[in-house]
């Protein structure tokens, strides 16, 4: 009965619209009709309410025995990801939160997808055994978000490991030249050489 009201509760709020009164990388409050709701935010949340007066976070309600905590995102995709962090044993509300202000949301479903243990790793507070669970748990759920391409191969996931290793000699921190690669991997129209991916990459970093 408890699990029953539970989950009732933590789908009571689909979203809230209001006027953004405070914001901080931690949380945003919105003024709804005179009533201030406190919305614990991810840094993509964040960066997207740059210069704004009113806004609309998609919400979600964390219940618990000694507390209700709610949670707001910039859209639905990104309150999406972070349902399915949560459902994965071991990945709590603020973690999920830490790996949306690590990585965006595409780029989460991408290193998922890819099976990237090291990206995921790389993330505060997520380390080798969690990563492996989170990619067994959300792998088959997340590829379907994601947008590689179909034809995306283990070869090439092979490229895209020599091209991180030659980055990383150049003297660039992992992960950034991780996102680095990943987005010039999402903007390619076609498979690219290891020569091509990193050139490609510099552009970037």
């Amino acid at each position: 009965m408890q699990t029953l009201i539970r989950n009732v509760l933590e789908d009571m709020f689909a979203f809230i619209k209001g006027k953004l009164v405070e914001k901080n990388p931690a949380y945003a409050v919105i003024d709804v009709q005179g009533v201030g709701y406190m919305l614990n935010i991810s840094l993509y949340t964040y960066e997207k309410l740059n210069n704004i007066e009113s806004c609309k976070l998609f919400a979600h309600l964390i219940v618990k025995e000694d507390s209700h905590t709610l949670y707001g995102f910039i859209d639905e995709n990104e309150r999406d990801i972070f349902r399915h962090l949560i459902s994965v044993s071991g990945i709590g509300p603020n973690t999920a939160r830490v790996m949306l202000s690590a990585m965006n949301p595409d780029d989460i479903c991408q290193a998922v997808a890819m099976g990237n243990v090291s990206l995921l790793q790389a993330i505060k507070g997520i380390g080798g055994k969690t990563a492996q669970r989170i990619i067994i748990e959300l792998k088959d759920k997340l590829s379907k978000k994601t947008i590689l391409s179909e034809n995306y191969s283990v070869a090439y996931n092979t490229i895209q490991q020599e091209a991180l290793s030659g980055l990383v000699m150049l003297g660039f921190v992992r992960l950034v030249a991780e996102k680095a690669i990943m987005k010039v991997i999402k903007s390619a129209e076609e498979n690219l050489s290891v020569e091509e991916l990193i050139k490609r990459a510099l552009k970037i970093l």
